[in-house]
């Protein structure tokens, strides 16, 4: 039997950014994330996303 390598996935290009923000918005953000099983920055992602598609209709 051989090997076969998986194919990876085809990823959006990214880069890092750093974020100053208040202690209890973070706070919040990570009850958020832990309520939805999920990560810190996916759900600040997601936040963003969601303001930029509304603000475009």
């Amino acid at each position: 039997m051989t090997y076969k390598i998986k194919k990876t996935k085809k990823k959006v290009e990214a880069q890092y950014k750093t974020l100053y923000i208040s202690v209890a918005l973070a706070d919040q953000i990570t009850q958020i994330a832990g309520d939805n099983d999920t990560s810190f920055n996916n759900v600040v992602i997601s936040m963003i996303e969601h303001c930029l598609n509304e603000n475009e209709e």
